[in-house]
């Protein structure tokens, strides 16, 4: 919870609060909370906070700057998304399977660094804090989880027109990782990426952000 340099005082967003058990450490802390959780009757137990009782993917989120969650590990992606979604945050913290925080914190070239890494880290700075073992919940999951927090970048890399065209554009790439970027790029061939100071040869998982972006404008039309 100190991942979001809470000030007393301060609204946050809490996603999906369940049965209240990080909502109790944020209203301790004298935080206000509103809370989006989908369970009706867990909804109605929570106490001290402003509830939209709704699924989080479908309901507005209210402009609030600090967002937090224990959110469902089979939505971590959309979720993401949409908390990232314009306008911009202050901060985003979430827990996640510890296998997800890795390919959203992944630099560019090992095994874990994907599309999820990158459409990410084109928009905010992703840190991976700490794991949380197992046996912290009830009943203990079958997978390991971690702590991420997501600050938006000032100056993104991509305008908020951009962010679908960029998602498909990278997961297409991606879809062809072991091949040569030349044969994985969609709308551009050899001569066109070199003349963008790019090697032509090499793999998309060695290739940064900010170059997945030049190449996406690059192939538009």
């Amino acid at each position: 919870m100190d991942a979001l340099d809470p000030v007393p005082g301060e609204t946050v967003l809490e996603i999906g609060p369940g049965k209240g058990s990080l909502t109790r450490v944020l209203l301790a802390r004298g935080l206000k909370v509103v809370a989006i959780e989908k369970d009706r009757k867990l909804a109605e137990g929570l106490a001290g906070v402003d509830v939209i009782c709704g699924d989080a993917l479908r309901v507005e989120w209210p402009r609030v700057a600090k967002v937090i969650g224990n959110i469902p590990y089979y939505i971590t992606s959309p979720l993401i998304e949409k908390a990232l979604s314009p306008p911009p945050r202050q901060c985003v913290v979430f827990l996640v399977q510890a296998e997800v925080a890795d390919r959203l914190a992944a630099p560019p070239g090992g095994k874990t660094y994907g599309a999820l890494s990158v459409g990410v880290q084109a928009v905010c700075r992703v840190e991976k804090l700490f794991e949380v073992a197992p046996g912290a919940f009830k009943p203990p999951p079958k997978v390991r989880s971690a702590v991420v927090r997501l600050t938006p970048l000032g100056a993104p890399l991509i305008r908020a027109e951009e962010v679908g065209p960029f998602r498909v554009f990278v997961t297409a790439c991606f879809c062809k990782r072991r091949k040569q970027l030349k044969n994985a790029v969609p709308g551009l061939n050899a001569v066109a990426i070199r003349a963008l100071g790019v090697d032509p040869e090499v793999r998309p998982e060695r290739l940064a952000p900010e170059t997945f972006v030049r190449l996406m404008r690059a192939g538009r039309p």
